[in-house]
């Protein structure tokens, strides 16, 4: 190479995301890190939860950085899941005003997540249908024509769903797979 000439390192290949995972985003935890979030798939349907952000990773490197549970793997990705971190981190230091402050002055709570909300209820009911099989709830979705709450079931091969109000009144609790399968 001559003085004064230019160097070029060609870019590292991106490892290619297998199909059976579904891939969200172009970088996590920031757009162009070589991991991704992962959405919900027959991989990863057993591991998502509220509580986490599962996390596809080329390397065992970049899934360790992430500081959070390496779960398996699907070929070449590392799947990690993040912890999203306690909501409640904060809010009730010792002797803080938090702890004393009287009721009236007490947030709201959500009548869908919140402590006796519908999703509590909808663990419970389908506990009892289960007899105990509750993993986690997979996802929530809200529409304008209520809330479906999908939940993970120990040996069940789809999630069950409730659907109720938005304002949190469970109406229905159902198998949403094949329930000849149950």
């Amino acid at each position: 190479m001559a003085p004064g000439e230019e160097t070029t390192v060609p870019a590292a290949e991106p490892v290619a995301f297998p199909e059976s995972l579904v891939v969200i985003g172009d970088g996590y935890p920031a757009s162009g890190d070589p991991c991704r979030r992962l959405g919900e798939s027959a991989v990863t349907s057993n591991w998502l939860d509220d509580s986490a952000v599962l996390v596809g990773c080329p390397g065992m490197a970049e899934a360790k950085a992430l500081g959070g549970t390496i779960l398996g793997a699907d070929g070449p990705i590392a799947i990690v899941s993040v912890p999203m971190g306690d909501a409640n981190a904060g809010l009730a230091a010792a002797g803080s005003a938090a702890t004393s402050a009287p009721a009236a002055t007490a947030p709201a709570t959500d009548p869908i997540r919140g402590a006796g909300g519908m999703e509590s209820a909808c663990h419970e009911r389908i506990n009892e249908m289960t007899s105990g099989e509750v993993i986690g709830t997979q996802r929530i979705e809200e529409a304008e024509s209520g809330v479906m709450i999908y939940v993970n079931v120990r040996t069940a091969q789809a999630p069950w769903q409730c659907f109720g109000s938005r304002e949190g009144v469970l109406d229905q609790v159902f198998y949403g797979g094949d329930e000849g399968a149950l």
